[in-house]
């Protein structure tokens, strides 16, 4: 069988996901510009806070990235890695509960008037899935589902233009250790599903801390911003893992069935042939079988070739260092609103390793970015921010960012939870900046 490798000389040719790494030495680090974001004013809007966690009903464990919505509105959110959510409801919204859902699981409406300000758990029922009572047509092999799937795009998911709201975290760790915060309230100004335009996003608020100190002599920088989490929505911008050139470098399999609410959801896995030797992707795409419906993808890169997959995502590094990707892990779900399906939630984890030259031991380092959107309209007009008011695909949100600030911040604006040693870490900022005033 002939082996169909890529030329090395050929990289730039391959569509990895873009998300590129910036690792320079400390004494060779200019100063960087801090900017202050232009803020649409401080509007006087009060709201309800919810917190609590949700959980497994039998088991107790949490439940990671489930999703809360606001009934009868476009406000939602994520549980965050350990189970936990953050909802901030605004009094002008008529809503009377919130609808709470997570892949495999029967989803709950919670009336508002019973929840409190903190500590709300609220258990999910797993659900059994049982064989469709209606029959339901299904093609015979996998790929023929996923093709179809991608071509149905344009019935299944937004057409009109929309601005979202969004919330975006990126973290910098070395081994467990907190070294770099960076959070962004953003509007993405979505273009259809249909178009080939790509979305704009343009800056509303955004913070940032990074402690070089524990970096030993480098600064890492993740460059991109949140088109690192935008970029991972499979169905907008498919050419990235599942291009026309590229779909057949994949094998397709059907793997188990399971359930959103009502709908059979079928597991389809895919990995790269045998044959094909460049980094591709490995990973498990959840599609409501009967609308052709891509409801989640969750995918990694297959470190073939590990000097490869090093040149898809470093940018620029000390000359005397090897930096190696250890994992490159993917996350993408969508959300329905009225028969039509959106963008929602994305994550990226990078994680690698720098050899030194003449240097016994490795650094380990993760990178980790994440989006949510918890709002969103409809842009009839085609509004869009002027292009000097847009973010660029190459910032660097931890250059760019206004430095860290008081707990009311981010004010009647939804956030992911932060994890608990994200929010010690944030702790620890916030009391710093206390000594230091």
């Amino acid at each position: 069988m002939k082996k169909k490798l890529i030329k090395k000389g050929d990289v730039t040719k391959m569509k990895a996901v873009p998300i590129w790494i910036i690792i320079l030495l400390l004494g060779h680090v200019l100063p960087c510009p801090t900017y202050a974001f232009q803020d649409r004013g401080e509007q006087d809007v009060s709201y309800t806070s919810y917190k609590g966690e949700v959980v497994d009903s039998e088991t107790n464990k949490p439940l990671i990235f489930a999703s809360l919505t606001v009934s009868g509105s476009n406000i939602s959110t994520v549980t965050n890695t350990e189970g936990a959510f953050l909802l901030k409801v605004p009094t002008g919204v008529e809503s009377t509960s919130v609808e709470v859902s997570f892949l495999g699981y029967r989803s709950r409406t919670i009336p508002l008037s019973t929840m409190g300000a903190e500590n709300n758990t609220i258990a999910l029922d797993v659900l059994v899935t049982e064989l469709p009572e209606v029959n339901v047509t299904v093609p015979k092999d996998a790929v023929t589902l996923v093709k179809e799937t991608l071509r149905k795009k344009g019935d299944n998911y937004v057409n009109d233009p929309s601005v979202m709201t969004a919330f975006y975290r990126e973290t910098i760790k070395k081994r467990r250790r907190n070294v770099s915060l960076s959070e962004a309230v953003v509007s993405i100004f979505k273009t259809p599903y249909t178009s080939p335009r790509r979305d704009a996003v343009q800056m509303y608020k955004s913070r940032k801390s990074t402690d070089y100190s524990k970096l030993d002599t480098l600064v890492l920088k993740l460059q991109g911003g949140p088109f690192n989490a935008l970029y991972v929505d499979v169905m907008k911008y498919p050419e990235y893992i599942f291009g026309e050139e590229s779909i057949d470098n994949y094998n397709f399999r059907f793997d188990r069935s399971t359930r959103i609410n009502d709908r059979l959801i079928y597991v389809i896995r895919f990995d790269q042939r045998e044959d094909v030797l460049e980094p591709l992707y490995r990973g498990e795409l959840y599609i409501d079988v009967q609308n052709k419906v891509l409801t989640s993808a969750i995918y990694s890169l297959n470190i073939t070739d590990r000097d490869l997959a090093s040149r898809l995502f470093v940018r620029k590094k000390p000359w005397n260092a090897r930096v190696y990707p250890e994992e490159v892990a993917y996350r993408v779900d969508y959300r329905e609103k009225n028969g039509k399906w959106y963008y929602g939630y994305s994550n990226a984890v990078l994680e690698f390793k720098i050899d030194w030259d003449k240097k016994l031991f490795n650094s380990i380092y993760s990178m980790t970015c994440e989006m949510a959107v918890t709002d969103w309209e409809q842009n009839p007009e085609l509004s869009e921010p002027r292009y000097r008011d847009r973010l660029k695909s190459t910032m660097i949100l931890s250059d760019e960012a206004s430095g860290f600030s008081d707990p009311d911040f981010w004010g009647e604006y939804n956030i992911i939870e932060p994890e608990k040693s994200i929010e010690s870490a944030i702790r620890k900022i916030q009391r710093q900046l206390r000594k230091q005033g």
